[in-house]
C-alpha cells in the first residue's frame, strides 16, 4: 500500500515497540509524528533515520495531562493537517506486588497512563479524524497477554489493560458511522526494557519461577504497520502475538 502523504502519530516513539513501528511507518511511506516523555530519544531517533523535518515531528508529551495531549493534537493539526493512524503505544509499569501493597500514588501512574493517556489520546483523534477530508482513520491501541489473564501480583497493570479492552470495543463501535477503524494488539514477552526479567525468571501462579522466552519487537512493528495499512473497510478488532512457548495458554 502506498502510504505518501498518510500521516501517524506514535505514543512512547523513543524505545522499543514503538521505535521500531516508527522506524517502519517511515519506511512504508508514512509521515510520523514521535511522542515521548523524553525528547533526546525521540530527537535521537529522527537523526539516525536521516528523515527530513517535512515527514516527521517530534513532541515531548506526558499523555496522562490533558493540556499536554491537547497541545500535542494541536502540533499535529498545525503541521499536517490531519491524521490517519494513532498508535497508542505509550504504557508503564511498576513492579510486581501483591495487590494489597500497591500504593494509590503507584495505581494512579499505571491508570493515568494507561487508561487515561489512551482516552485522551483517542479523544483527540476522534476530533481530527471527523473533520478531516477525506474523513476516518485508523487507531491501534497496545494491549498485552494482560488484558486477557492477569499474570501473579500485578493488579494494577492487568486492571489497567483490561480496561484498554472496553475502550478499544467502544472506539471501534463509536467510530464505525464516521469511517474510523479501532483495533488492538495483545503482545506476549516482545523483547524490551519491560520484559528485561522474563528470561531470568517469571513468578508463576503455583508459585514456581521459571525462566520465559521473548521475542524480537519486530514482529509486533511488523503486526503494527500490517494494521496500518489496512484499508479502512477491513478491521482487525484483536490480534495477539506472543513468544509460542511462553506459557500464556496454560497460565492460571
Amino acid at each position: 500500500m502506498n502510504a505518501t502523504n498518510r500521516i501517524a502519530l506514535v505514543t512512547g516513539a523513543g524505545t522499543g515497540i514503538g521505535k521500531r513501528t516508527t522506524q517502519l511507518l517511515w519506511e512504508a511511506g508514512y509521515s510520523v509524528v514521535l511522542a515521548g516523555r523524553r525528547i533526546e530519544p525521540l530527537q535521537q531517533l529522527v537523526q539516525e533515520a536521516g528523515i527530513p523535518d517535512s515527514r516527521t515531528l517530534v513532541v515531548s508529551t506526558d499523555i496522562s495531562d490533558p493540556d499536554a495531549v491537547a497541545a500535542l493534537f494541536a502540533a499535529v493539526e498545525a503541521q499536517f493537517g490531519r491524521l490517519d493512524v494513532l498508535f497508542n503505544n505509550a504504557g508503564v509499569n511498576i513492579p510486581t506486588l501483591p495487590l494489597e501493597e500497591i500504593s494509590y500514588q503507584q495505581l494512579r501512574t499505571v491508570l493515568d497512563t494507561i487508561v487515561t493517556g489512551t482516552f485522551l489520546c483517542t479523544q483527540h483523534a476522534f476530533r481530527i479524524m471527523k473533520a478531516q477530508n477525506p474523513r476516518g482513520g485508523r487507531i491501534i491501541n497496545n494491549g498485552s497477554l494482560s488484558a486477557q489473564r492477569p499474570r501473579l501480583n500485578t493488579a494494577a497493570y492487568s486492571t489497567a489493560k483490561h480496561a484498554l479492552n472496553g475502550l478499544t470495543k467502544s472506539t471501534a463501535l463509536d467510530g464505525r458511522a464516521f469511517n474510523i477503524a479501532c483495533g488492538q494488539i495483545d503482545i506476549g514477552n516482545a523483547e524490551t526494557d519491560m520484559t528485561a526479567g522474563m528470561k531470568v525468571g517469571v513468578l508463576q501462579p503455583n508459585g514456581v519461577v521459571i525462566p520465559e522466552p521473548t521475542i524480537d519487537a519486530e514482529h509486533i512493528a511488523q503486526a503494527v504497520l500490517y494494521m496500518a495499512n489496512l484499508p479502512l473497510e477491513v478491521n482487525v478488532p484483536f490480534m495477539t502475538v506472543m513468544a509460542t512457548q511462553m506459557p500464556f495458554l496454560g497460565r492460571g
